[in-house]
């Protein structure tokens, strides 16, 4: 323990140093560093895609460098420093876990979720919902709001009625195009598909988002290997038909 708090410290010193005196450092605003935070945000979620322990921990480094960052700012104006962030850390957890830090006694998971939306709303939150950030992207935000609905009992009860769900919106979908609908009825048909099948997705315990980015990985992963292959044998993929291309993608399939 008390290696890992010298290192922190060191890091606060450093950090106390670089607002000091170097001048990139001292012109950042919490609005200037938001969009880095969320950069960096995505480096690591790609480290762990990889499965790249090494990044992995560079990128966390670079996250905790965020947090400190943004406190420091914070404390020159007296609004909060770091301490405040990790006491408020802190205490938040101590009183969402009451089933280790007080008398409640929980099952399994689902009775912890549970537990925490009820907590959070006795807090001040209006919504069961409220705590979805707005600009999340919208598979994560899907994927949230149907935890959050589950967590209060709002669900349903078997994987075999979502894919009931997803087989009704699909048909759906179809009646909107085969009928030539307008787009945006297309668009709320498409809308409900994506839903549907991101709750189909929770109930096989897949996760949504990590599934359609190896399909992403995977697609490029071919594509590259098509456009390679192309160009060894001197073709353009643009002159070629797609049979040729075919060739090329049932073989990167193979590999």
């Amino acid at each position: 323990m008390e290696e890992k708090l010298k290192a922190f410290e060191r890091l606060l010193i450093i950090m106390d140093e670089l607002r000091e005196q170097c001048p990139w450092d001292k012109k950042q605003t919490l609005e200037s560093l938001r969009h880095l935070t969320i950069e960096e945000t995505y480096e690591l979620t790609d480290a762990i895609m990889d499965k790249d322990m090494l990044n992995i921990k560079k990128e966390l480094g670079d996250i905790m460098l965020h947090i400190v960052f943004y406190a420091r700012i914070a404390s020159e104006t007296n609004d909060f420093n770091i301490a405040d962030v990790m006491n408020s850390l802190c205490d938040k957890l101590v009183h969402r876990h009451p089933h280790i830090y007080g008398d409640t006694k929980v099952n399994n998971e689902e009775d912890v979720k549970q537990n925490w939306e009820k907590l959070k709303l006795k807090e001040g939150n209006k919504s069961v919902l409220g705590g979805v950030p707005v600009s999340l992207p919208a598979l994560i935000k899907a994927s949230r709001i149907q935890d959050k609905a589950r967590a209060v009992g709002f669900d349903w009860e078997k994987p075999e009625q979502v894919w009931e769900k997803v087989q009704e919106e699909i048909a759906e979908l179809k009646h909107e195009v085969d009928t030539n609908a307008p787009i945006e009825k297309m668009e709320d048909e498409f809308g409900d598909v994506l839903f549907s099948l991101i709750n189909y997705a929770r109930f096989l315990n897949i996760n949504p988002e990590d599934a359609l980015e190896k399909t992403n990985r995977k697609f490029i992963k071919r594509f590259q290997y098509l456009e390679e292959g192309a160009k060894k044998a001197g073709k353009n993929l643009s002159e070629m038909t797609l049979a040729e291309m075919d060739e090329y993608w049932n073989e990167a399939k193979k590999l």
